[in-house]
């Protein structure tokens, strides 16, 4: 089982020190450090050498989520705070867990499991699934089963085959910079279809059972152009 070097990062002395104490408890967490701000952590972290940061996010001078910015991809990050109204910007930041204090062994024990699971992954060299944060989890979701996607406002909409969906707190453009688009088509601002599940097209919009997809005029060439070169004419002979 791989060991995950851990860093605390937390002006609370005895908040910080009960973090600590649970990592040198868990078997597979070995701690890297314990610091009072982000500015004493900044070298330890940017090393690369740190699996995930346990961050406090209020702070003097350099609070948590500005920290959190500075933090390598690679590095994942556990927000352990006291107040509930950061978690929206603590996972806009991509943090894998929000724990509130006082926290529990049982909590610590599950969000360093989710690390655990997410760096223990096996990579793949296909692009067969997405991750999303939806409800302060993170869903994966095979590519082959989304349908379609709708935006709504600050989320999105992910349509799974069953009517089964997926909201989570991302942009519209940000989702389909990550789908591959030799399957995945925008057909209006708010919309992006998976081309193989269609099934029916109505006028200017694409039925999928019980809903309907709007095709707008900024997607409609695009989308004629698919529908012709897909299309198959009967032939007389």
């Amino acid at each position: 089982m791989r060991i995950l070097k851990c860093c605390v990062i937390d002006d609370e002395p005895i908040a910080a020190r009960l973090i600590n104490d649970y990592i040198e408890r868990t078997p597979f967490t070995e701690s890297a450090g314990v610091f009072c701000s982000a500015q004493d952590a900044i070298k330890v972290v940017l090393s690369g050498n740190i699996d995930v940061v346990f961050l406090d996010i209020q702070m003097p001078q350099l609070n948590g989520l500005e920290f959190a910015r500075l933090i390598p991809k690679d590095c994942k990050i556990v927000f352990t705070t006291a107040y509930d109204r950061y978690a929206i910007d603590g996972f806009k930041v991509n943090a894998v867990d929000y724990l509130l204090k006082p926290i529990s062994y049982t909590e610590f024990l599950a969000a360093a499991t989710k690390v655990l699971n997410m760096l223990e992954a096996p990579t793949t060299t296909q692009n067969d699934y997405i991750i999303v944060k939806s409800e302060y989890k993170l869903v994966q979701i095979p590519i082959k089963e989304i349908v379609f996607v709708e935006g709504v406002r600050d989320y999105v909409k992910i349509y799974l085959e069953g009517d089964s969906t997926v909201l989570t707190l991302m942009s519209i453009k940000s989702l389909e910079q990550s789908l591959p688009k030799n399957i995945f088509m925008r057909v209006h601002r708010s919309y992006i279809v998976n081309t193989s599940k269609i099934r029916v097209i109505e006028r200017n919009r694409i039925l999928f059972g019980k809903h309907f997809v709007p095709i707008s005029e900024s997607y409609k060439q695009d989308f004629a152009d698919y529908v012709a070169q897909h299309s198959v004419s009967a032939s007389r002979e």
